[in-house]
C-alpha cells in the first residue's frame, strides 16, 4: 500500500513530510483533512492524532504522528533510495546530526513559528498582532541567525558537508518568514544566504512549496 499522509495540502508540516517523501523517492497519497472546518479536532481524527494536529501518516497500518518523527522514519526505512544519509548512520555523524536538529528545534522553529502566528494566524482569526512580541521574536531570530552565519561559514550544511533532515526542517516556516512575509534576514549573512538558496532550490521542495 502507498504511504498515506493525512493533512491539508498547504499546511507547512504536511508539505515538509511530502518533501522528505520526494527526497527519498517514496510515493504518497495525500488524504485531505479539512482543517478550516475543524476536522482535525474531531474524535474520528483524534483517534489517530490525539493532539488534533496535522499531519499523521498511515504506512500500511502503521500510524505515526509528529512531523519530525515521520521524517526520520521515512529517511531510515528508505535509507537505500533517494537522497542518501538524510539521517547519518555513523554514530558520530548521527550525533552531529542530532545536534543540528536541536539547533533548529531550539533556535529557529520557536521564532519563525511565533512570527507566523502573529502575522498570519492572528489575521485569519480577525486579531491584530502583538507588536511588542513580534519585535522580540524578530530580534531573537536575528541573533540566532548570527550564530548560523558562523556555523555555515565553516561547513556547507548544519550537520557538516552533506544535507540532512536538519536542514530540510527549516524549509516550511523559513519560507513563510523570509519569502512570504518578506523579512530580510539573509542579505547581510552571506553564508546563511548561500545555504538557504541551496536548500530552497531542491526539486523536492519546489514540488511541494505551495501544496503537497
Amino acid at each position: 500500500m502507498v504511504l498515506k499522509i493525512h493533512g491539508h495540502a498547504i499546511a507547512p508540516l504536511v508539505r515538509l513530510v511530502a518533501e522528505v517523501c520526494r527526497e527519498k523517492e517514496v510515493p504518497y497519497e495525500l488524504v485531505n483533512v479539512e482543517v478550516y472546518k475543524g476536522e482535525h479536532k474531531t474524535p474520528a481524527f483524534k483517534e489517530f492524532q490525539p493532539f488534533g494536529q496535522v499531519p499523521y501518516i498511515d504506512d500500511d497500518g502503521f500510524i505515526l504522528y509528529e512531523s519530525r518523527a515521520i521524517c526520520r522514519y521515512i529517511a531510515k526505512k528508505y535509507a537505500s533510495q533517494g537522497t542518501p544519509d538524510l539521517v547519518p548512520r555513523d554514530p558520530k555523524a548521527e550525533a552531529i546530526f542530532e545536534q543540528a536538529v536541536s539547533i533548529e528545534t531550539s533556535n529557529f522553529y520557536p521564532f519563525v513559528l511565533g512570527i507566523t502566528a502573529e502575522k498570519i494566524i492572528k489575521k485569519h482569526r480577525g486579531l491584530e498582532p502583538n507588536e511588542a512580541r513580534l519585535s522580540d521574536l524578530v530580534n531573537n531570530l536575528n541573533a540566532k541567525l548570527d550564530v548560523y552565519e558562523v556555523i555555515l561559514g565553516k561547513q556547507a550544511y548544519l550537520a557538516g558537508g552533506s544535507i540532512t533532515l536538519a536542514d530540510l526542517f527549516h524549509l516550511p516556516y523559513g519560507t513563510i518568514v523570509f519569502e512570504e512575509l518578506g523579512y530580510d534576514m539573509l542579505e547581510n549573512r552571506p553564508n546563511v544566504a548561500r545555504w538557504w538558496k541551496d536548500i530552497t532550490a531542491r526539486p523536492s521542495w519546489l514540488a511541494v512549496k505551495t501544496k503537497a
